[in-house]
């Protein structure tokens, strides 16, 4: 396990590594979630491994430190994720970004451009959400007040997220579950849509067939974005079909 120093205050994010050539690569989680669990068996996939990749976990999830001081904006997980690769020595990587983390993404590559040559969304978060008590994921969180989900709101949200979710969440801090997710739904602005439009480099959004067309994929792909849906799915793609996503990925950073 690595880890940089990302704070003032000494808070420290975490990664798991694997050697190999470059460019590197960059697997970015989301929200309650970590990516040496999310990512592991995409990043030794015979498609995709061979290159030096960083499973990296963002402030407050997984096994990076949970300051309960820090603000978990959009922009704040972009800078503290920037100075981790700057610290890791990471330049014009290759990020593979699921959901939350794919917001992240797209503002890391907009404030920090030359850390990003190739950028890769996994069913990630474009566009501002409503907040709704009892929906499903980050409008679900961002519908308590912070108080009340301290109080016992995250375990009505625990209750809804089954299992699975719950395997990874659980290891998320609390203040940083909830603002993580005040932020995500009140998104950045510009959006991240708006953002990702007028980045440079190559990009790919990869969506759930099952889902349907993704929103607004005609103005991403007149803006050199490629929309890529995947079989077989739901919205942990690369957990639901690895090797979809595996052969996906590849041809996105062919």
């Amino acid at each position: 396990m690595h880890s940089a120093t990302v704070t003032t205050e000494g808070d420290q994010i975490r990664w798991a590594e694997l050697p190999g050539k470059d460019p590197v690569r960059v697997y970015v989680h989301g929200l309650g979630a970590t990516s040496p669990l999310y990512f592991a068996q995409s990043a030794v996939h015979p498609l995709l491994a061979g290159h030096r990749s960083l499973l990296i976990d963002l402030l407050g999830h997984g096994h990076s430190d949970r300051p309960t001081s820090f603000s978990y904006t959009l922009e704040d997980h972009a800078d503290t994720l920037a100075a981790a690769l700057r610290a890791a020595g990471v330049t014009a990587a290759d990020v593979v970004a699921h959901s939350m983390g794919g917001a992240v993404a797209v503002v890391l590559a907009a404030r920090h451009p030359e850390l990003v040559s190739r950028l890769v969304l996994v069913d990630a978060n474009l566009d501002p959400l409503t907040p709704e008590r009892g929906a499903y994921g980050s409008r679900g969180i961002a519908s308590y007040s912070e108080e009340e989900f301290l109080a016992g709101g995250w375990q009505e949200v625990r209750d809804r997220a089954g299992d699975a979710w719950w395997a990874t969440m659980r290891l998320t801090g609390r203040e940083a579950l909830y603002r993580s997710a005040v932020h995500l739904v009140r998104a950045t602005t510009p959006t991240m849509r708006e953002l990702l439009l007028d980045l440079p480099m190559p990009r790919a959004f990869l969506h759930p067939e099952p889902g349907g067309p993704f929103p607004g994929a005609d103005e991403l792909e007149a803006a050199g974005v490629r929309v890529v849906a995947v079989p077989d799915c739901g919205h942990c793609i690369m957990l639901d079909n690895p090797e979809g996503f595996a052969r996906a990925t590849a041809e996105a950073l062919a």
